[in-house]
């Protein structure tokens, strides 16, 4: 997925802002899922939420206003209640600008702890190397 830094998410040196990173993760992550036949945000109405539990990023190199980024997003492990996700942010001239982990626990509407529903996993399982 690509996406070009807007002059809303830059400091006053034009640089995108270390908190975008974490955004444009989060678009990679769901536009992998939704390109596996899986949208959040069905899943989300049917009461199974994955939040965030735990997230890494290691800044290589700043991103600029107007410059349009890459998010490659994998899936590391898709076990039976929590997933994890890497990325890398690739920036003009294949240049390595981040990269980054996410561990997303799944959770019922009650904040409990529930199983990742089969056919999400699998199609999670099948994104993994």
């Amino acid at each position: 997925m690509e996406v070009t830094v807007r002059y809303a998410e830059t400091d006053q040196m034009g640089r995108a802002h270390h908190g975008v990173y974490v955004v444009w993760c989060e678009l990679g992550r769901t536009s992998m899922m939704r390109e596996r036949g899986v949208s959040y945000a069905e899943m989300e109405r049917s009461g199974v939420l994955l939040p965030v539990t735990r997230l890494k990023v290691e800044y290589r190199a700043a991103a600029y206003y107007e410059e349009t980024v890459r998010i490659e997003t994998r899936v590391e492990a898709a076990r039976s209640r929590s997933v994890r996700f890497a990325y890398e942010i690739i920036g003009p001239g294949e240049r390595l600008l981040a990269r980054a982990r996410t561990d997303l626990a799944c959770i019922d509407g009650e904040g409990r702890t529930r199983r990742i529903p089969d056919e999400v996993r699998e199609a999670l399982r099948a994104a993994a190397p």
